[in-house]
């Protein structure tokens, strides 16, 4: 699942495979962009900035994406057989002449000057793995409302950039404290951990091909919550649970642990099957 993170790894492997090369290649399946050709210009850098991504090219122009949930990039060699998806999950092709970049799934895909970039990404708070990380900002944004639970708050964009499902949940874990807690009764002390907690999380994540929060590598064990209901915790053992956390409009799978986690549950109506009814043994 695209987060923080893996948008960074994505980004650097677009910079090493298209960055001071010229486009001998350009396909852009959007029909808004149909007709755009960048074929000739040279591709200046991919920067990551949030869960966005941008790579400049000569000209002044922008080339904006987003992953969101399932889409990708994928840098392939001459001959090489593409493996992302069928052809008709393709949005984006940038190619030269040693590699050739394919964007599967890509919901969002714009074509705008590099001047206008606020356009996109001007709404986004501080990055946690950007130049501009703030954590006091950061801290102040997500505190903004305090009615407002805590997963809702940290998936907001707009306060901090670059936390996801997984982080929401693996962060509210090592926080002690629910994703349906208000924001304005985290204990003081706790909400003064949270940016320098994320901002480790993300940054111990940034070079490793599989994220880890627990500190070990065994499988089924990298995670302390996220994607392990009905399992059982890894530090106290009750089953982890799952329910979907959202306003209604994008409900987002959340887990967590009713033992180490203090603070409100979901409505019962939010709960996954998966949290109450354990999966048949063999």
């Amino acid at each position: 699942m695209p987060e923080g993170d893996t948008v960074l790894q994505t980004a650097r492997r677009l910079h090493t495979a298209l960055a001071d090369q010229v486009l001998t290649r350009s396909d852009l399946r959007v029909p808004r962009l149909a007709t755009a050709d960048l074929t000739g210009r040279t591709v200046l850098d991919v920067t990551p900035r949030g869960k966005h991504l941008l790579t400049r090219v000569e000209g002044g122009l922008t080339l904006h994406s987003h992953l969101r949930m399932d889409g990708s990039w994928k840098i392939y060699a001459p001959g090489e057989r593409w493996t992302g998806g069928p052809g008709h999950q393709i949005r984006a092709i940038l190619g030269n002449a040693t590699h050739t970049a394919v964007g599967y799934r890509l919901p969002v895909l714009d074509l705008l000057r590099t001047t206008d970039e606020a356009k996109v990404v001007g709404h986004l708070g501080p990055d946690l793995l950007g130049p501009d990380w703030d954590p006091e900002a950061a801290l102040t944004n997500v505190l903004r409302d305090p009615a407002r639970p805590l997963g809702e708050a940290l998936l907001d964009q707009r306060n901090l950039a670059g936390i996801g499902n997984v982080y929401k949940s693996e962060l509210c874990f090592l926080l002690h404290v629910t994703p349906w807690l208000p924001v304005g009764a985290l204990p003081a002390d706790t909400a003064a951990r949270l940016p320098e907690l994320a901002k480790r999380l993300l940054e111990a994540n940034r070079d490793r091909p599989a994220r880890i929060t627990t500190g070990s590598d065994r499988p089924g064990q990298r995670l302390y919550v996220y994607g392990r209901a009905p399992r059982p915790c890894l530090r106290c053992r009750t089953p982890i649970r799952a329910a979907d956390q959202g306003d209604g409009s994008r409900d987002r799978p959340t887990y967590w642990c009713p033992a180490c986690q203090h603070g409100p549950a979901p409505r019962p109506s939010a709960t996954r099957p998966s949290a109450t009814r354990p999966k048949p043994t063999r």
